[in-house]
């Protein structure tokens, strides 16, 4: 029969879906209502499949085609092509078109790869086995099959496959503990309860028997204010794909989102996509570049009608128009000559660049992984590169903003002592009385017990008061105070029926009923609970921030206690302060109203809480304070003092008090003993006005500018910077207080700010990258708290911590240890930069000797568009001549040992033979004007030339580090020159109409002048680099010294300028 429904109504704002169904419908186990009820409309749900990929099978070349020829320097190339095929140009198609189908191919390969990666990700998961109950039995299906309504069963450590509604648990209280890692980048563990009327169901047959229907409306994102409670139903009863089960055997759910309208996959923000500071000015030289192609073009084309202003030039007897050519208007003639010298001289764009740099990126990634020295054996993880586009921008930061708490120290609380009453007690130290602070501290928190399972698979728990078991909570701090009790006498044991239980220093055991718990918030900062002894007395015990406790407490010895927390803060440990209060039966009737008023409210429920909460946490008693140290990471301030010697400013951006803060800073050698420390305060602008203080401190700043070499530090709080930050401040008479602000910081060696929120860190970074300076920024952090600034810089950096792995996975690059930040930027950083500057260089050099002879050959040719090489040599130069040694020089090269880098942290910052040839060829075509083609056979003997010296000027000399690769390439790549000429010019290929190139390059190699000239010719380019070398040697003393081989690697960087200059001019 039929049981009446148990109408679970729950009420969401779904944005940007105006167009849905306002709700949806769901039937527990898809049990439909009896004809007697209302008309039944089944609604549609997707299924639950995730989704990460791009592309499909289908949609892969259209999609991808799109992308590709969104880049400028494709849709050129693209538009040069079908110039070359719809009008009579000189070059045929091939010569673009081969190249561009050559990068477009490569570049769509590398894209399908990485989308493969993501398909294969997705099938993993989606095909991931789940248990379903059906029938009364829990059978097993895969992942992907799993539809709304369905129940599912979830053991303890298994992800949940969707968003659920806890039905029931194992934990007779109905209640399950959660961790959400992967969704927030906690890893605490949260409480959840199951709904009230089906937690008693605890069988399959009994949850299988469920007649019920939950009403609710269409998913949205919003992982924290989703739901808002109407019948039975609110936000702690709804378990989120992604979360995991811990510390419960097993619990029962139902599913309400499948797919990719889970709360996870609507949270799946694609980055914004970063360019590196190279990749822009790749960008500004490609237009450059362009205009210097088009006044090529202008200028050989006005020149032509000039040359051709006499009759006998403008129709020579070999090349007589036709009729439909001399009627052509002088204007249609013009531009149709204009593009063909925009296709003759199109080479001077390097088509293959791009392909060239993604390849270099995304190859070069691999060494950051491959690198044992960034291997950490704690952990068993390398660093992990999320986004190789920014490598070069590794060695280019000027600002690094990092988190302390897990990134800076190493979020492993030790419990250090704790001052009751101005007595202080260290761990295992005999304490008389003052019991009443040590049970507050066993029952004023979220700790779980989790008993340990030892040997021969045997499960210990608690046996005669002697635990085994260990701690699990929200927060370290907790478990380090909870544990530290334990040392102190006083053993938090369990929870059970709704009662807590320690054990006390005379092996008794006391229980306490926990009535209610004021559940932790960032803008309390404190938590309470309120608990029944034995005897019946109720008491409220509450644990926070010391600035959350005091202005709250009436009685105690605040001003001792007080004393021992700013002495404990000073020395970098954190602090807390407990309290309580004794109440009342009739207080306790007061607050269960206030609570009950509060959970059960429609609208502004959050607000409503917070009220409440702040009515009962008054009047408190002071028991006492604690202190637990978080320690140092290894070599984390010889990692910032490398930074610092490397000239980038290490700004530090923390939630924790200034106090706390200020001692890491020192400690971690960011701020030093003759640092000079100025604070922009909430403490100083109550004292002075905002304005006062800004110009105090930039008056103080300015004045030791000039002479005194003052050493300064600044702290600034959350407080503060939200005034600093206030708009409207700009327009006002005080002035532009940003600007302020920034030129205080600018002088600052280290800054420190302490109090931030998440969106207060981005905006630190952004108001700092978006200064006139525009300096590269860097943001390093553990949690989902510092995900947001990691977004907002330039290059984020996510710690492999213990705070979960959001901002691993939000990251460009995710490192195991903060030391390892060290060696990333003043090493791999370094060198990606030369690497990337000499690639890109490399391109637009060689590009300009090979087609600078072509425009100056015109003035030859009465600028016939006649071109001076074959189109074979065309198509191959750039793909197959030129690019791979370049691409393995980008690669491996090393100007500077590596070793010296990590050493000297400082080092983080640092021909036109035209002429000649063609009177050889001029002379060389009249004596042999029967026989052989002259441009062509000069074409040759340019490409001949140009091909040995570009490479060997630009690559061989310039390699400090040799490997058989380097030999191999450069060398491989002359020899694949001259047997391509040989295969080319030697076999009449039946495949083609004509063969202009046949004999071609034997008739050269066999002419005397041509040979001496070539010797000559490379002789002459790769003089000035050889001259410059010894020199740099003998004034050096032959020694390889950092300072000889910068100055050798600058020199050869200016000679290349100063050459490339000389084309051009």
């Amino acid at each position: 029969m039929y049981a009446p429904a148990h109408n679970f109504l729950v009420c969401l704002q779904c944005v940007g879906e105006e167009n849905w169904v306002d709700s949806r419908t769901i039937y527990i186990g898809h049990k439909e209502p009896p004809p007697s009820t209302e008309a039944f409309i089944q609604q549609r749900f997707p299924d639950n499949r995730i989704v990460s990929s791009k592309y499909t099978f289908w949609n892969f070349v259209p999609k991808n085609m799109f992308e590709q020829f969104r880049r400028v320097a494709n849709f050129y190339f693209l538009i040069i092509f079908l110039v070359q095929l719809i009008i009579d140009t000189p070059t045929s198609p091939i010569t673009s078109g081969l190249p561009l189908f050559f990068v477009i191919t490569v570049t769509a390969i590398k894209q399908g790869y990485e989308d493969w990666l993501r398909h294969k990700s997705d099938n993993a998961v989606n095909q991931c086995p789940v248990h379903v109950v059906q029938h009364g039995k829990v059978v097993r299906k895969q992942s992907r099959k799993l539809r709304v309504g369905d129940v599912v069963f979830v053991k303890e450590d298994e992800s949940f496959p969707c968003d659920l509604i806890l039905l029931s648990s194992s934990r007779e209280d109905g209640t399950c503990f959660v961790t959400t890692a992967s969704l927030d980048g906690e890893s605490s563990h949260k409480t959840l309860y199951a709904v009230q009327d089906t937690k008693a169901y605890r069988t399959e047959q009994e949850v299988d028997a469920i007649h019920a229907t939950i009403e609710c409306e269409q998913p949205q994102p919003d992982l924290y204010k989703s739901f808002i409670q109407i019948i039975g139903i609110c936000s702690e009863n709804l378990l989120l794909r992604g979360a995991t089960l811990k510390n419960t055997e097993h619990i029962y759910a139902v599913v309400i989102y499948t797919g990719m309208e889970t709360k996870m996959a609507l949270n799946y923000q694609s980055k914004s996509q970063k360019r590196s500071a190279v990749e822009k000015s790749m960008n500004a030289y490609l237009v450059v570049y362009l205009c210097i192609l088009i006044s090529k073009a202008l200028i050989n084309t006005l020149l032509k009608y000039v040359w051709q202003a006499e009759a006998n030039r403008d129709e020579p007897w070999y090349n007589q128009r036709t009729e439909s050519e001399k009627q052509r208007h002088i204007v249609i003639r013009a531009f149709t000559d204009f593009l063909a010298f925009m296709v003759l001289f199109n080479y001077i764009i390097p088509v293959s660049m791009y392909v060239t740099v993604e390849m270099q990126k995304f190859l070069g990634s691999y060494f950051i992984m491959w690198d044992d020295e960034m291997f950490d054996e704690e952990l068993g993880e390398r660093a992990v590169v999320n986004t190789s586009d920014l490598n070069e921008e590794l060695g280019q930061v000027e600002y690094v903003f990092t988190d302390k708490t897990g990134t800076l120290t190493e979020n492993n609380m030790e419990f250090i002592e704790c001052c009751v009453d101005g007595h202080v007690y260290v761990p295992h130290a005999i304490c008389n009385g003052q019991e009443l602070f040590f049970r507050a501290l066993c029952l004023c928190h979220t700790v779980q017990v989790k008993e340990e399972e030892t040997v021969d698979g045997i499960k210990h728990g608690l046996h005669q008061g002697k635990s085994t078991s260990f701690y699990i909570s929200s927060s370290p701090d907790e478990v380090a105070l909870v544990e530290g009790m334990k040392r102190l006498g006083f053993t938090y044991l369990r929870l059970k029926d709704s009662h807590m239980e320690i054990l006390n220093r005379e092996d008794e055991i006391e229980r306490f009923e926990l009535l209610e718990v004021l559940t932790f918030d960032s803008v309390r900062r404190r938590m309470s609970v309120i608990v029944r002894a034995s005897t019946g007395n109720l008491y409220l015990f509450c644990k926070g921030a010391d600035s959350a406790i005091f202005p709250r407490v009436i009685s105690g010895k605040v001003d001792e206690v007080k004393a021992r927390v700013e002495r404990n803060a000073v020395e970098g440990l954190r602090t807390l302060c407990v309290a309580y209060r004794p109440l009342s039966p009739e207080q306790y009737e007061e607050v269960c109203h206030l609570l009950s008023g509060a959970k059960l409210a429609l609208q502004d429920r959050d607000k409503r809480l917070a009220e409440a909460y702040y009515l009962i946490e008054k009047d408190l008693i002071l028991l006492g304070a604690t202190a637990v140290e978080d320690r140092l990471q290894e070599k984390a301030a010889d990692t910032i003092e490398s930074l610092h010697k490397a000239g980038m400013k290490v700004w530090v951006l923390t939630g924790d008090k200034m106090e706390t803060a200020a001692a890491t800073c020192y400690a971690s050698k960011l701020f030093h003993r003759n640092t000079q420390i100025l604070e922009l305060t909430t403490k100083r602008t109550e004292e002075q006005s905002l304005h006062d203080v800004l110009f105090d401190l930039s008056r103080t700043v300015l004045r030791h500018l000039s002479g005194d070499c003052t050493d300064y530090g600044l702290i600034i709080d959350g407080a503060t910077l939200s005034a600093v930050m206030r708009p409207g401040q700009e327009d006002s008479s005080s002035g532009n207080y940003k600007e302020i602000f920034l030129e205080i910081c600018r002088n600052c060696s280290a800054v420190l700010c302490c109090r931030m929120a998440p969106l207060q860190k981005a905006q630190i970074v952004k108001l700092i990258k978006d200064s006139k300076e525009h300096p590269i920024t860097l943001a390093i952090g553990d949690g989902a708290n510092d995900v947001s600034m990691i977004l907002e810089a330039h290059v984020g950096i996510g710690i492999m911590g213990k705070e979960g792995r959001q901002a691993v996975r939000n990251s460009d690059y995710a490192i195991p240890k903060f030391k390892h930040l060290k060696k990333i930027l003043l090493v791999h950083g370094h060198y990606y930069y030369i690497r990337i500057s000499e690639l890109v260089q490399y391109f637009f050099y060689k590009n300009v000797c090979f087609i600078f002879p072509q425009f100056l050959y015109q003035f030859f040719c009465g600028f016939s568009q006649q071109p001076l090489y074959d189109t074979a040599y065309l198509t191959l130069y750039n793909i197959s001549f030129t690019s791979l040694p370049i691409l393995l020089y980008s690669l491996i090269e090393q100007h500077i040992n590596m070793d010296i880098l990590k050493k000297d942290p400082s080092l983080y910052r640092s021909e036109c033979f035209f002429f000649l040839i063609f009177h050889i060829f001029d002379t060389e075509g009249r004596e042999n004007s029967n026989r052989v083609p002259k441009p062509l056979t000069a074409g040759v003997y340019l490409l001949s030339s140009s091909g040995r010296t570009v490479p060997l000027n630009f690559l061989a000399l310039d390699t400090h580090y040799w490997t058989w690769i380097n030999h191999f390439v450069i060398w491989g790549s002359l020899i694949f020159f001259v047997v391509f000429s040989l295969l080319w010019g030697g076999i009449i290929w039946p495949f083609l109409n004509y063969q202009r190139m046949y004999y071609v390059f034997m008739q050269m190699l066999s002419s005397g002048p041509a040979w001496l000239s070539i010797i000559l010719l490379i002789t002459a380019s790769l003089l000035p680099d050889v001259v410059k070398k010894v020199i740099c040697r003998a004034l050096m003393c032959c020694s390889l010294t950092v300072c000889g081989e910068l100055l050798n690697f600058c020199l050869s960087m200016t000679w290349k300028t100063f050459y490339v200059t000389s084309f051009l001019t």
